[in-house]
């Protein structure tokens, strides 16, 4: 058998040997080993790009202690041929590793088979335009900017993005590619005085440097020569009228359009491959079937080609001018050592083993069961957590298991250490188990992989918290306290209590009286919505003012739920109706998706798929941003809904998105025997009859159209599915035909920015509600700036753009004015080409106006609010609005989400006067909308929208007045107990508390210390989600998150945790109050206590020095606890001891052990 950490390597160039048996991570240390031992580059051939990523990961693990350099050379991540550019990222790593790899002695580079194959940019043409910048040197601003220029820079006012430069007289910012920030080159007369970090969104300077190393800024030179070149290559490859040709054009004027990096033959004479950046010696190793994978790469290119080849207006070139073929690729590698995975023939064995599976099982006895048996077994183990603060968790969950672990600062530690177990902090995937050793990763004990850097999604969103959150909250804000009602809330202060330190929410109430709430009790406290701040309601403390509120707005609550109950029992009336479930064709089609689907767009389909195969109709709201794949959740729903014999009504606001939607849904089901029709204004008369009655005869499957395909002389032969994109955007007559056909038919609502109301029917639970929070991967949140409308703004806003190739929307909503709009901007920027769109044009002149957008035959489209919803471009990332103050702030964000929607940085200028002359709530809209600028804020913008406009406006007077009186959260929490209570029968109680009011206090301090975290705002947001937290699990998140943010949690906080994770136990049992000091404390029983009598009366009789109980509501206790640890451990056995169906052998042993 052979050595995991001494295999074999061959010998000379040219000699291959074999690994076979490496399974888990045992083939990244395989790797790591072989690179510590052989003098030169290390390369590693991998599958795809997420191997490489697990890959380098491992290597990075197992070689911390070799001071090797680990590089990647990233797939573009983009399709052959593809339409877009890759991401700035991909291309940054991408020059960094080109410019490192004939500078290394050694190190190992790992590589996919797609970038294997890759022809490249020439060495020459990185050497030519590299330079390094050193303090000292002499600088000449006008040499230096056509330097940039020619590497592909491009001149800004203010240096954002990698690529970008900017001259501001003596101060010169570039953000170089490779580098993690921007630099300022500060100049005293014509010499560098001083070189300095700085960071792109705050423009602040970081630190000083000596040197700086900059890089091309494209893997393709856009010198004057260059463009030339490209030219006249075009000329020769290409038989076709260049002005018809996009991709000419933008070169043509020295702009890089999407797509160029699929052109790059024509700016050199030759290209490069990867062998011709590697040294002679290097060692070369397969972590996979190095024939197939690029064979089935190969496979793809070629029928990526024959697709493509016949578009006049972008042609390709021959897979072989992109590509290296087959034979080009194993001859190439004749040349070098190379070790084959799991092929060659007299491959040398490993011996190492999968270890069983480790699973936690949460309701088990000993959730660690699994693992303990492995131990016992198994050889020395390293536990390997994702983050400090997931370490922090895996330390303690091996600590209950009984299985002690020492901290290794790395694997190297581990291995030369004597400890049985260790325990670190490596994002390690695969598990490993060896002859003497074992690596377990977190992900083989929690069974699921914790949020990586790199490769995560955002959390997800609860659209219930985002209501009741206090993350926006300033001082003089109202809040609402769920017993003594509204105040304002005037910051955090710390009081001692009983000589411990604690601190306090303080809210201000009428006649200046003040409330401090402990922090351990912001589950009480929410913030208000409903009103304006200037309105909202201000209550005395100790008066009857907020009771009589509550009991008033309970009054007309009852009928509402009444109303909403009748709609639900309706829906739940019309049964027998259920569709056929997924079959193998449905998977074909759910398959053909051409991207990753996100967990919550798969969660999304998986509940609207069990809702069309129930008997009750469906009526569910997926609530998503703009961009993140609720049209493909639809399509779903159409294809097993035509699957069946259904037809579908898909029912869009607008007419450019019902031809949009056409358009993506006769693409999507091409491959499939699927009738499709739609109708619309850009329809001739005589197409929307033929379409009538093809619809009525069952020959269209899919129908979709604007609200006219709710006028009554369109008749569905079987209609069982409908689908509304934005029911908000519809009329009243619409939406009354809308409320009639839920009771009849499968309703599947779409919606960016939910309205309250509609918000208000799915957490009711009357709507079926799916939230697709998570971004698709490398999408970059909109970068959002309100600026006041000047000349110089807007051309660097256009510019930027198209010298990235990409498009702009320049958003004008006055029909009168807009030619001239138009005018102006051709004058501000001549190289533009500029296209005009409004509803008021003809139906076709509109048409090819969008098409021309679409096509990239203009690169700026003048237009008024037509493209507010659906429009999808996703080469469009750049939005600029005139004026943005008259627009509502559900209407912003519709209009911003028609950028960012590929995984390039989006800008949104919003146009406004000067704030002086704005209403005071278009100011609250823009800067609402400026702040929340994070992917998936469709649901914090629905609340701002419902504070700035008032709820009256949105929910009708009806229930306005109520919601005013008492905030939307708690008219939300009223609402959803009458619903519970008409449905069950009972009566809505309002002297039956909405929350319990659990208090422990354990007489030590439990608080956030601002010396951990200075920022009083981010301390409160913490101090509320601690608060709020349901489960020992959400406080495990939350605990190492702050560890990651944060730093190691200082012992207040830690007692803040022990003391919240004490309160959820005794929430479970009902009790209302655990207050226990050094010497003495009592325990007091809420009114529907959950306690075991049993255990209470023995636990009375057996200890009656400890215990006495006082009253039947209180438990008095006397012990001597002047440890803080010690009186945890005694609350937590007390309260083990009195949960029903505990252990009933309570021996005097367990007392003393615990009590």
């Amino acid at each position: 058998m052979a050595d995991v950490f001494d295999p074999p390597l061959p010998e000379r160039a040219g000699d291959d040997v074999g690994w076979q048996g490496l399974t888990g991570s045992a083939m990244g240390l395989a790797v790591t080993e072989a690179a510590r031992r052989h003098p030169g580059l290390t390369v590693v051939i991998t599958d795809d790009p997420d191997a490489t990523y697990r890959m380098r990961c491992e290597v990075e693990f197992f070689g911390a202690d070799t001071g090797l350099p680990v590089l990647t050379l990233p797939d573009w991540e983009t399709l052959a041929y593809d339409a877009f550019s890759p991401h700035q990222d991909i291309v940054s790593e991408r020059l960094l590793t080109l410019y490192r790899l004939p500078r290394l002695a050694s190190g190992v580079l790992i590589v996919p088979v797609g970038t294997l194959l890759q022809r490249l940019t020439p060495q020459q043409f990185l050497d030519a335009h590299s330079l390094i910048i050193q303090r000292g040197d002499p600088f000449d601003v006008g040499a230096y900017r056509a330097r940039f220029e020619q590497a592909g820079y491009t001149c800004v006012e203010t240096v954002r993005e990698r690529g970008e430069f900017a001259v501001r007289g003596s101060l010169v910012d570039i953000f170089p590619m490779g580098a993690t920030d921007p630099f300022r080159i500060d100049l005293f007369d014509d010499e560098v005085d001083t070189l300095r970090l700085f960071e792109a969104d705050s423009q602040r300077t970081i630190e000083q440097v000596s040197r700086i190393e900059l890089l091309p800024a494209k893997e393709f030179p856009m010198s004057t020569a260059a463009i030339a070149r490209f030219r006249d290559n075009w000329h020769a490859n290409f038989d076709v009228d260049v002005r018809r040709c996009p991709m000419y054009q933008d070169i043509s004027q020295g702009i890089s359009p999407s797509g160029i990096e699929y052109y790059l033959p024509l700016f050199f004479d030759s290209l490069a491959t990867l062998f011709d950046y590697l040294p002679d010696d290097s060692l070369i190793i397969s972590d996979t079937n190095l024939q197939s994978a690029a064979r089935h790469f190969l496979k793809d290119v070629a029928e990526r080609h024959e697709s493509l080849r016949h578009d006049l207006e972008r042609p390709i070139l021959e897979p072989a001018r992109l590509y290296q073929r087959e034979d080009e690729l194993f001859g190439a590698l004749q040349g070098y050592r190379r070790v084959i995975f799991d092929g060659a023939r007299h491959a040398s064995r490993f011996e190492s083993r999968t270890p069983p599976d480790l699973t936690a099982n949460s309701r088990a006895q000993n959730p660690a069961e699994r693992l303990c048996r492995f131990m016992a077994e198994a050889p020395r183990t390293l536990f390997c957590a994702d983050s400090p603060g997931r370490r922090e968790l895996l330390w303690e969950f091996l600590t209950r298991a009984g299985l002690a672990t020492v901290d290794c600062e790395d694997f190297a530690a581990f291995r030369e250490g004597s400890m049985p177990l260790g325990i670190t902090v490596a994002p390690v995937e695969r598990s490993l188990w060896i002859s003497d050793m074992a690596i377990v990763g977190e992900a083989q004990i929690f069974g699921r992989r914790s949020e990586s850097p790199g490769r995560t999604g955002r959390r997800g969103i609860d659209p219930d918290q985002v209501i009741r959150n206090l993350t926006e909250l300033n001082i003089g804000a109202p809040v609402v306290h769920l017993e003594h009602g509204v105040g304002r809330y005037q910051g955090l202060t710390t009081l001692d209590i009983d000589s411990s330190q604690s601190e306090f929410l303080t809210i201000e109430y009428a006649e200046a009286a003040l409330l401090y709430v402990p922090v351990a009790s912001l589950h009480l406290i929410s913030r208000y919505a409903g009103a304006d701040a200037e309105t909202a309601p201000m209550h005395r403390l100790g008066s009857d003012q907020w009771d009589k509120a509550k009991r008033k707005a309970a009054e007309k609550i009852h009928d509402v739920a009444a109303e909403l109950l009748d709609i639900y029992a309706r829906r739940e009336a019309r049964g027998g109706k259920a569709l056929a479930g997924p079959d193998e064709d449905y998977q074909r089609f759910a398959d053909q998706f051409p991207f990753d689907v996100t967990p919550d767009q798969q969660a999304a389909i998986d509940a609207v798929t069990d809702d069309l195969c129930s008997a009750r109709s469906m009526d569910r709201l997926i609530c998503g941003d703009v961009g993140f794949g609720k049209t493909e959740v639809a399509m779903q729903a159409a294809f097993l809904a035509a699957q069946n014999g259904k037809q579908v009504a898909l029912l869009v606001p607008t007419t450019l998105l019902a031809q949009q939607h056409f358009d993506n849904f006769r693409d999507r089901f091409a491959d499939w025997p699927v009738q499709i029709e739609v109708v619309s204004r850009l329809r001739t008369d005589g197409e929307v009859e033929a379409a009538r009655q093809r619809l009525a005869s069952g020959a269209v499957d899919i129908c979709i159209g604007t609200h006219k395909l709710l006028n009554k002389a369109f008749v569905f032969k079987d209609l069982g599915l409908v689908i509304i994109d934005e029911e908000h955007r519809f009329g009243v007559r619409q939406k009354e035909r809308l409320r009639s056909l839920r009771a009849e038919v499968d309703v599947l609502t779409l919606t960016a920015t939910p309205i309250p109301r509609t918000l208000n029917m799915a957490m009711g639970g009357i709507r079926d509600l799916s939230i697709i929070a998570t971004p698709p991967a490398k999408r970059l949140s909109i970068k959002t700036f309100v600026q006041q409308r000047r000349k110089h703004v807007i051309r660097e806003a256009i510019t930027r753009e198209l010298m990235r190739g990409g498009q702009v929307f320049y958003l004008h909503n006055e029909v009168r004015t807009i030619d001239q709009t138009a005018s102006e901007l051709e004058a501000l920027v001549p190289e533009a080409r500029i296209g005009i769109g409004h509803g008021q044009m003809p139906k076709r002149e509109l048409e090819r106006v969008m098409g021309d957008f679409y096509h990239r035959r203009s690169n700026v489209l003048v237009c008024t609010t037509i493209i507010e919803t659906g429009i999808d471009i996703p080469n469009a990332n750049t939005i600029i609005m005139d004026r943005a103050d008259k627009f509502g702030l559900a209407q912003l964000h519709q209009l911003r989400g028609r950028v960012g929607r590929s995984h390039r940085q989006a800008y949104a200028y919003l146009l406004a006067p000067h704030p002086k002359a704005m209403t005071s709530d278009a100011l609250k809209r823009l800067e609402a909308i400026e702040a929340a600028s994070e992917l998936g804020v469709g649901f914090t913008l629905a609340t701002h929208d419902m504070e700035v406009r008032g709820a009256g406006e949105l929910l009708g007077d009806e229930q306005s007045g109520q919601i005013e009186s008492i905030g939307f959260s708690l008219y939300m929490d009223m609402l959803d107990r009458a619903v519970k209570a008409i449905q069950s029968g009972t009566t809505f109680d309002l002297d039956v508390p909405l929350e319990t009011i659990e208090e422990v206090n354990l007489h030590f301090p439990a608080l956030i210390p601002d010396d951990y975290l200075p920022d009083v705002h981010t301390r409160l947001i913490m101090y509320k989600r601690i608060a709020s937290a349901h489960s020992t699990a959400e406080l495990d998140e939350l605990r190492a998150e702050m560890i990651d943010r944060f730093g190691q949690l200082p012992t207040q906080l830690r007692q803040l945790f022990t003391t919240t994770e004490l309160k959820l136990a005794a929430q479970s049992l009902g009790l209302a109050r655990i207050d226990i000091g050094q010497a003495t404390g009592r325990v007091e029983f809420g009114s529907e206590t959950r306690v075991d009598p049993l255990a209470l009366v023995q636990l009375v009789q057996r200890e009656p020095n400890t215990f006495r109980l006082d009253g039947g509501t209180r438990l008095r206790i006397t012990r001597n606890l002047e440890d803080p640890d010690k009186r945890v451990a005694f609350v937590r056995e007390l309260l083990h001891r009195l949960t029903p169906q505990a252990d009933a052998e309570r021996t005097t042993a367990d007392v003393a052990v615990g009590l």
